[in-house]
């Protein structure tokens, strides 16, 4: 029986999960359909564990006016996580006084984010912002995978190294290893020794 919480059978990772995370921001995983029933996926691990993350799902047709409303509110400092070879060119991210940075992740594949960046025009006006990460991806899960992107907790990782809160971002970084490490045992049916 799969745990109910992490839901792997054999290897069960919930001893690894951060019990404490904390952060100023907040983190809406805007996630391609494509990614909602893949096991691959990531951003689980970060709405799972970060208490002011939560999930979009994109809809080309009906855009998510709960997300572009919360998007518009002044106490709120939107940034969209996108690659800097994209235009507009990202900036660095500059905390502003009194403002709580909300971060959009693209929860999907590179392709499919580019596509939702450019089928919905209120994404695309949204300051961007990339990262530059100190190490490669971790992230070996999908084929075609190109060098230096990260899956999405990977960028969760970086996000919270750039507020400056190193505890926190190391605390989930042992969390995706655990998934990393146990994820092919799992899926094979057998408990990692």
């Amino acid at each position: 029986m799969p745990c109910l919480r992490c839901g792997f059978q054999h290897n069960c990772i919930c001893h690894a999960e951060p019990q404490s995370l904390t952060s100023a921001a907040h983190f809406v995983l805007l996630t391609h359909p494509k990614e909602l029933n893949k096991d691959t996926n990531t951003g689980v691990l970060m709405e799972r564990t970060l208490p002011h993350c939560r999930r979009v799902i994109w809809d080309r047709v009906t855009p998510p006016s709960e997300l572009i409303q919360q998007l518009t509110d002044p106490q709120f400092d939107p940034w969209l996580l996108f690659p800097s070879d994209e235009n507009p060119p990202a900036s660095d991210f500059q905390p502003t006084v009194q403002k709580i940075p909300l971060f959009v992740i693209l929860d999907a594949t590179w392709q499919e984010a580019r596509k939702m960046v450019r089928k919905s025009p209120w994404l695309a006006a949204l300051p961007r912002v990339s990262l530059t990460p100190n190490s490669t991806s971790e992230y070996q899960l999908r084929r075609n995978q190109q060098a230096g992107n990260l899956c999405t907790c990977e960028a969760g990782i970086e996000l919270l190294s750039l507020m400056g809160q190193p505890r926190q971002a190391a605390e989930l970084e042992q969390y995706f290893s655990a998934f990393m490490d146990v994820f092919h045992a799992e899926k094979s049916g057998h408990t990692k020794h």
